[in-house]
């Protein structure tokens, strides 16, 4: 349903005139629908026609060129394509930081995003203190039990056990960070949530090292 509301968007506003901002909207409307689809490849030129159109139209409109490169760093990072979500993604939170400050939800969201992609690249050291500074941003704003702040938790622990020269210490607060993630997955998703089952494995990752150190 939502693929055919896409198309029909974009067949409604592509002979509007570029100017006034719907050919854009309908382009990011299509270009979500695509991706929700599972048809991300064919959502990225649409989303790059769509940013296109909005450098060369509404430059103001940060916010608007902000979105649309996080909603193409989403489709690479669902194809697998790790190098270039990051590039994206660091320009997306550096932009969110820039406009909206490190305590906005967009900010902390996008954060998290990036924090996803240090991590699929391995790229600890970057991502620890980038965590670090999200997660209590996240509580206060979001809550705990929010998802975002869930994920951010457990990309935390990933880091933290992930860490080559990671420390029994490091270890005892991934293990310790996990099993909250599962407790609060468990009561706010349900024991068979996909989130859930995601963070048991974690956990059950985490011990298995812990129990090896």
């Amino acid at each position: 349903v939502q693929l055919a509301l896409g198309w029909a968007c974009w067949k409604t506003y592509r002979g509007r005139p570029v100017t006034d901002g719907t050919q854009c909207q309908a382009m990011g409307a299509l270009g979500g629908a695509l991706r929700s689809s599972g048809r991300c490849a064919e959502a990225i030129p649409v989303l790059e026609a769509e940013l296109a159109l909005r450098r060369r139209h509404f430059s103001r409109s940060e916010q608007g060129i902000l979105g649309t490169i996080a909603n193409l760093a989403n489709c690479h990072c669902d194809l697998g394509r790790d190098d270039e979500a990051l590039a994206l993604r660091r320009e997306v939170y550096a932009g969110m930081v820039a406009v909206y400050g490190v305590s906005h939800e967009r900010t902390i969201l996008n954060g998290c995003n990036l924090g996803i992609s240090l991590n699929n690249l391995a790229l600890w050291d970057e991502a620890l203190p980038l965590l670090r500074q999200l997660l209590p941003a996240a509580r206060q704003l979001l809550g705990a039990d929010n998802d975002v702040t869930l994920d951010i938790k457990l990309n935390l622990a990933h880091v933290l056990y992930n860490v080559p020269e990671s420390s029994r210490d490091d270890l005892l607060e991934a293990e310790t960070i996990m099993q909250g993630v599962v407790q609060r997955r468990r009561q706010v998703f349900g024991p068979a949530h996909p989130r859930t089952l995601l963070a048991e494995r974690a956990l059950s990752r985490a011990r298995a090292k812990l129990a090896r150190a």
